[in-house]
């Protein structure tokens, strides 16, 4: 099953994203995000958060369209974006797209990204998806996939990755380490229209920009 979540964050074209949507998809909002679905043309079958960025109006809206709500105390140690991934993974979801999660604060865009290391989001594919922007997390081996020309870095993430292995990039890598701190993988290419990454030890954020 797929899950897609959309977050609270800046959405500045709502319709170009609608293609992305699937019709069985699970359709979570973080809270306030209910209105990126709504104005992408979509209506969430899940609220969850705390509900204080949820006019009462769309509220009232959405609950007369059937939408459920799941309701968390607004003194809380998660996000509601992290409340809205905790609670895809529940339903059985193994693939979670996020949307809305990429622009706006700082520190909350921070947090989304780390969000990827979850601990119980080990076993679920989960893509940060901004416009031409995506971001997921690498911790053995993925394949990525675009059109030649697409930039690609590579990102360490709690410490150094080792055994950092990639081939279809522009500047490959043969069995080395990214260091965290340095921004050696950053701004590679795509050569083609697929490459491979694989890492032996540790953890790497991947972001793809189309071009």
């Amino acid at each position: 099953m797929r899950a897609v979540i959309f977050a609270n964050g800046e959405f500045p074209d709502p319709q170009a994203h609608r293609g992305l949507l699937r019709p069985d998809d699970l359709l979570i909002a973080a809270d306030g995000g209910a209105a990126h679905a709504r104005a992408a043309g979509a209506t969430p079958h899940v609220v969850v958060g705390d509900m204080d960025s949820l006019p009462p109006s769309l509220r009232d809206e959405l609950a007369a369209a059937g939408t459920r709500f799941v309701t968390r105390p607004a003194a809380k140690d998660e996000t509601d974006l992290e409340l809205a991934l905790l609670y895809a993974v529940e339903q059985g979801a193994r693939e979670i797209l996020v949307l809305a999660a990429l622009g706006g604060r700082l520190d909350q865009l921070v947090a989304n990204l780390l969000l990827l290391a979850h601990p119980a989001l080990t076993g679920a594919t989960v893509r940060l998806v901004e416009g031409p922007q995506s971001a997921f997390l690498i911790r053995d081996q993925a394949r990525i996939e675009g059109q030649p020309g697409d930039t690609v870095s590579l990102i360490p993430l709690g410490g150094d990755a080792h055994g950092v292995t990639t081939a279809g990039l522009r500047w490959p890598l043969h069995d080395e380490t990214l260091r965290f701190g340095p921004a050696r993988g950053v701004s590679n290419v795509l050569l083609g229209r697929e490459a491979r990454v694989t890492v032996r030890e540790g953890v790497v954020v991947c972001v793809v920009t189309r071009k």
